[in-house]
């Protein structure tokens, strides 16, 4: 059976590098939407909060409740239904017409539109919404953004910094005048917390870490990051083994032809468990140097080996340039109904 290993000593030496570049554990949430990025949503939860992380990251309500028990502090992204079930939970506010969904006595978070154009309010708006959300009777804990160019070597992450600096001079302004305590601020992804110098100097009371938490940062190679540790790897099972003779081809389309007689064995891992279709122009070589043949089958693929288990990636760093992708993209696609186990 396909299954996900998750090591513990990655993922805790990844949150001790974070930890350290946030100045302490407590201003750091672990993003954990979309199922931890493909590593299991209860698997991560229940480490990093064994680690000492209190605060974290979903998108939906359904999986904050999934992951109560390890937190204090969980911030929802986005959630339509928006229940207010726990006092732990924050409610993600991403328009004004958000703001007539809020159940009465939920703890919230503004998004502010800094530069991305995707969600939030403007800086122009950040009165108004605070004014709507007073009558709604919720607790506004948080203001937040996101970054849309950290990653990159440009002067986006500076410009939208600068924006920011200005709708916490308003939102403070706002406080001020309508008696209210200061949120709580937070912008900095995973890119963004590793290109400040100092985070304290920020302003920022914590980073939402997402990607890094799992070993990678996907950013400009002219950034010189601190070295992290990949925290998943996959394994696949046999099924079948049998002699391909020279000449015969195997697998959709026949596009791999044997040069010469080799033994080839089938395993129980396919694109429809989300380990994406090789583009057979690229040749892909698992950690223990054998070959992908052909192309990946819905339920199953092809390898030179006749090993009872097989480890198809450790670091998907190679596998993402194979498919023009993203890591996250990679991680992300692996079904939920692969067995994850913690090593």
């Amino acid at each position: 059976m396909a299954k996900i290993l998750i090591n513990k000593d990655n993922l805790f030496y990844n949150l001790e590098v974070i930890s350290k570049k946030a100045t302490n554990k407590d201003k750091v949430a672990v993003v954990l939407k979309d199922n931890a990025y493909g590593h299991g949503l209860v698997e991560i939860a229940k480490l990093s909060s064994e680690f000492g992380i209190k605060k974290a990251v979903v998108q939906t309500i359904e999986d904050a409740i999934k992951i109560e028990q390890f937190f204090s502090y969980i911030l929802v992204l986005a959630d339509s239904t928006f229940h207010n079930y726990s006092h732990t939970f924050h409610i993600a506010i991403n328009s004004l017409e958000d703001i007539a969904k809020v159940p009465q006595n939920a703890n919230v978070h503004l998004k502010i539109d800094t530069g991305m154009h995707r969600n939030g309010v403007s800086i122009d708006e950040i009165e108004v919404a605070f004014l709507g959300l007073l009558k709604q009777k919720a607790t506004i804990t948080g203001v937040f953004t996101h970054h849309r160019g950290a990653d990159t070597l440009s002067t986006d992450f500076f410009w939208q910094n600068s924006n920011f600096s200005k709708a916490k001079a308003k939102v403070k302004e706002v406080c001020e005048k309508l008696f209210l305590p200061i949120p709580s601020f937070h912008s900095c992804n995973s890119n963004a917390l590793f290109r400040v110098n100092n985070f304290d100097s920020m302003g920022d009371d914590f980073a939402r870490v997402g990607i890094a938490t799992y070993g990678y940062f996907d950013c400009d190679e002219v950034f010189d990051f601190a070295k992290l540790k990949p925290v998943m790897s996959l394994w696949a099972s046999k099924m079948a083994t049998r002699t391909l003779k020279k000449d015969q081809s195997l697998g959709y389309g026949g596009t791999f032809r044997a040069s010469e007689d080799m033994v080839v064995s089938t395993y129980d891992i396919g694109y429809g468990d989300g380990f994406l279709r090789l583009n057979e122009n690229h040749s892909y070589t698992t950690p223990k140097g054998y070959q992908v043949l052909g192309r990946v089958s819905m339920d199953n693929l092809t390898i030179n080996s006749d090993d009872e288990e097989v480890c198809l990636f450790e670091d998907v760093t190679n596998l993402a340039k194979i498919h023009n992708t993203i890591t996250y993209e990679i991680t992300c696609s692996l079904k939920e109904s692969i067995k994850r186990e913690i090593i």
